[in-house]
């Protein structure tokens, strides 16, 4: 049984702690972001198949998933700092091999590295987060989070498209180890430690770890936990096919495809603050169990779009711009819920929900590859996902039972 939540303090300045927080979360979608426009170029300079090309992309979330799964209980016994300060260091380090690697095996390998380090970003951040907030309060502030983290589909792939206009796409890392650099700054100059030693988990490093044993025989926890991923390989399946349907497929040029990106991300932002807005009125697992039934109505018309033509390019953007809004309601309130339930091990409970995200966005999303890599491909994973996380909502908790949502509410 989950231990009643350690009393988070409270923040003088959210705006601060948003802004700060967001910034760090979103580096990583940064690395995945401003590299994305480059990637039909890539595959083509060091001779490799736009399959491969896209699983640059996916080992970063596997990297990330194990990742998170070392740094989270050495966040809960070492603080919040320590860790991620070293993940920003080796950040740095690896972009800059990344902009120097001769080949796409070593490059795959090397974003696998990257992913590895910068998932002491996203743990950092969501265990900063349950330190200072919690239950509704903290699902407000992570939608408010979504509003910074959203930037990154924004603006990434039109930063990433004009560094790699002007210089190559080799430059697009080096922007990305002065952005690793710069949060390292950030954290160092503004950035307290907001686990004080006394609340420190204790004990051997093993011991520590052993904290994943009670995690993983929360049935409810675990659930809540594997939403947040199956919805990243909604995103995800999204992203590493996007180039290719949209450039490759429909010949929309770099800054088309830019454009497109930042109003899918646009989509993002505003469904997250809607969520944050609701979450003061309504509990957050009624929220999440309307949304994730809407966006799989939504994600059915995608694929009969992408099947038949119908409605033709405009037809397939205006659904898949739903599908992705929504999705700006479902990670902040499956997550807060989760972590809810284990806020004496923030840190290790925010591993295993970001390493589940990760890891199944990174799975999952390169089906979109092996299944031909056109809409329908990108479609038909997208709803298989959303099905799979309908799924495990409806049969893992009681959200769809009758008054069974109150059980999950608080």
């Amino acid at each position: 049984m989950p231990q009643p939540p350690a009393t988070p303090t409270r923040a003088r300045s959210p705006f601060r702690w948003v802004i700060m927080l967001g910034a760090l979360a979103a580096l990583p979608a940064f690395t995945v972001d401003m590299y994305l426009p480059s990637l039909p170029e890539v595959a083509d300079e060091l001779g490799s198949s736009a399959s491969f090309a896209q699983l640059s992309i996916s080992v970063m979330l596997i990297g990330g998933a194990m990742g998170q799964l070392v740094i989270g209980p050495l966040s809960d016994r070492y603080g919040r700092r320590a860790p991620l300060l070293v993940g920003l260091a080796l950040h740095v380090v690896t972009s800059v091999l990344c902009a120097f690697a001769p080949t796409m095996a070593i490059l795959v390998g090397l974003r696998l590295a990257q992913g590895f380090f910068n998932a002491a970003c996203g743990v950092a951040a969501m265990a900063v987060l349950r330190d200072r907030f919690v239950g509704a309060e903290a699902a407000r502030i992570l939608s408010r989070l979504m509003l910074v983290i959203g930037v990154a589909p924004m603006l990434a792939p039109t930063f990433g498209s004009a560094i790699a206009a002007a210089a190559g796409w080799r430059w697009v890392f080096a922007a990305l180890a002065l952005a690793g650099v710069a949060m390292a700054l950030v954290v160092l100059r503004l950035m307290p430690e907001t686990l004080p030693p006394e609340r420190r988990q204790t004990g051997s490093l093993g011991s520590v770890f052993g904290g994943y044993r009670t995690l993983l025989r929360d049935r409810r926890f675990m659930a809540l936990a594997v939403i947040p991923g199956l919805g990243q390989a909604v995103l995800m399946s999204y992203v590493v096919g996007s180039p290719f349907v949209f450039q490759t497929g429909y010949g929309l040029s770099h800054s088309e495809f830019a454009l497109l990106f930042a109003v899918n991300g646009l989509g993002l932002v505003l469904s997250a603050q809607v969520n944050a807005a609701l979450v003061r009125k309504v509990a957050p697992i009624r929220i999440l169990r309307a949304a994730m039934a809407i966006q799989g109505v939504f994600a059915i018309g995608l694929l009969v779009v992408a099947l038949t033509g119908a409605g033709g390019l405009l037809g397939l953007l205006v659904m898949l711009w739903v599908v992705l809004a929504f999705q700006g309601m479902i990670p902040a309130n499956a997550s807060a819920i989760a972590l809810s339930r284990h806020g004496e091990r923030a840190g290790t409970a925010a591993a295993v929900i970001g390493a589940v995200q990760s890891g199944i966005g990174g799975v999952v999303s390169p089906l979109v590859g092996v299944l031909g890599g056109g809409a329908v491909a990108m479609s038909a994973v997208m709803l298989g996902a959303l099905c799979s996380g309908l799924l495990v909502l409806g049969l893992a908790t009681p959200a769809y039972r009758r008054d069974g949502w109150v059980e999950l509410a608080h």
